[in-house]
This record gives C-alpha cells, sequence and structure tokens, in this order.
C-alpha cells in the first residue's frame, strides 16, 4: 500500500462506503442536471399511490368506526325527519 496501515474490517467498510457515497452523488448531480429523469416519473406516481392507498385504508377505518357511523346516522336521520 501507501505506507498507511488499515484494518481489513475497517478499510473494506470504509471503502465500501466511500463507493457507494460517490455513486449516490453522481446519481444526484445528474438528475439535478436533467440527464438521468427516465425513471422518476413512475417511481414519484408508484409512492403517490402507496401514499393515496394508505390514506385510503385509514379512511376507511375512520368512517366504518362505531362512533363516526352513528354521527352519520343522526346527520341523516334529521336532514330526513326534519321540517322544512
Amino acid at each position: 500500500m501507501n505506507g498507511t496501515r488499515r484494518t481489513s474490517t475497517s478499510a473494506s467498510t470504509y471503502g465500501w462506503l466511500r463507493r457507494h457515497m460517490r455513486r449516490w452523488a453522481r446519481g444526484v448531480r445528474s438528475v439535478r442536471s436533467g440527464r438521468g429523469d427516465a425513471g422518476m416519473v413512475t417511481s414519484e406516481y408508484a409512492v403517490g399511490l402507496i401514499a393515496a392507498v394508505g390514506f385510503a385504508g385509514v379512511l376507511y377505518q375512520v368512517v366504518t368506526s362505531d362512533g363516526v357511523q352513528s354521527a352519520l346516522q343522526s346527520l341523516v336521520d334529521k336532514a330526513l325527519h326534519g321540517a322544512f
């Protein structure tokens, strides 16, 4: 080597981390410069779809709960039986 002594585990871990950080930085730079946009739109749609499905699941659980159902039922009853 170049005169410095490293342990094999820390050197390999450090080298692996450094290579991957450089690769990540190159990817970020290429996306910012407009060269690597090919898959970004699809991945953004996928993440948005997953978030929407998760939100729909939570909303369904809230709307089908006993408290909300009774409140909606009383609201409909008042609307149907109210005086005009």
